[in-house]
């Protein structure tokens, strides 16, 4: 019988990192996923001693100071300069801990702005970045290089990154000034239904198109990545290969919880990208897809809000 593996979790108390934990394949790792308290991932010496002492088979850095575009653009240097440092610190403290396997958790924002959409990894630092959420975007480029060039001088390390679409899901935050699009506007509808409000406010005029995959299915992906060990590519995007309107995410979130208004357009707000899709040749290629029809994730999402989060 295999042994089980040691599996280290960068961000075990965020929303991606308690997704990799409810998987059922984390159920016959060993688990390691320290929260904020018992890991400081911003102190490498830290980090180094934690991982020597623990000797993980894998790594995953799943940890980011992560937000929508309002947490952004307000806080341009902590989202450049926190996460630069937990990619740094964690990798290259696996690699001086003697880890052989790292999966690096990368975004779809490290993609230029105006990318030609699907976006195909041989993109990356081909063009300007969204400014938006650029210092999130340079921090994760970071670390996905930084992967690629310690694979270059020690080709026998096995670190990869994989570049998830948009999230949302369990264990998400749903405070529209720090969360993801899509618990941002589930509690917006929700509370507007609560409140019998008739309107409901959408930045921009809604076009924008965007690809949200349930937070359970990256963890899917991750578990198959760590369970099958080094059959992924060095970089390979994450996603579902199609994408909707803004305003086709507000509809099924409304429809989901049941509220009749009708929505009002903030056209001098900031939108972010026109389009941002993920090409999905290379996993589909290593032969994985999601599960969960974006119905299904919001009811599964909204379900969660419910029982933590609701008023």
């Amino acid at each position: 019988m295999r042994a089980a593996l040691r599996v280290f979790v960068s961000g075990g108390a965020g929303m991606v990192g308690r997704n990799i934990a409810e998987h059922p394949a984390a159920a016959q790792w060993q688990l390691i996923a320290p929260g904020r308290a018992e890991l400081d991932l911003e102190s490498y010496e830290a980090v180094e001693a934690f991982l020597r002492e623990t000797r993980p088979d894998v790594v995953i850095h799943a940890a980011g100071l992560v937000g929508g575009i309002q947490a952004n653009i307000a806080r341009p240097v902590d989202f450049l300069v926190r996460n630069v440092d937990m990619g740094r610190n964690v990798i290259l403290a696996a690699r001086a801990a003697g880890v052989g396997r790292l999966i690096n958790l990368g975004s779809s924002c490290m993609y230029p702005r105006h990318g030609s959409n699907p976006l195909r990894e041989e993109q990356v630092l081909d063009g300007e970045l969204e400014p938006t959420n650029e210092g999130y975007a340079i921090a994760k480029i970071y670390a996905a290089r930084l992967c690629q060039y310690l694979r270059r001088e020690e080709p026998a390390l096995d670190y990869k990154t994989l570049l998830p679409c948009n999230l949302y899901g369990r264990h998400d935050k749903f405070d529209p000034a720090h969360s993801h699009l899509i618990p941002a506007v589930i509690r917006k509808i929700h509370e507007a239904k609560a409140e019998g409000a008739e309107t409901v406010e959408i930045w921009g005029d809604g076009t924008a198109r965007r690809e949200f995959m349930y937070a359970a299915d990256l963890a899917d992906a991750v578990a198959r990545h760590v369970e099958q060990g080094g059959s992924a590519p060095e970089l390979m995007n994450i996603g579902l290969g199609h994408d909707h309107t803004i305003n086709e995410y507000y509809a099924a979130v409304a429809k989901v919880v049941g509220w009749q208004g009708r929505f009002v357009h903030d056209l001098d707000r900031p939108v972010g990208m026109k389009q941002k899709l993920v090409d999905i040749s290379r996993q589909t290629a290593w032969g994985w897809a999601p599960r969960h029809t974006l119905e299904q994730g919001i009811a599964l999402c909204y379900e969660y809000f419910l029982e933590k989060h609701a008023r």
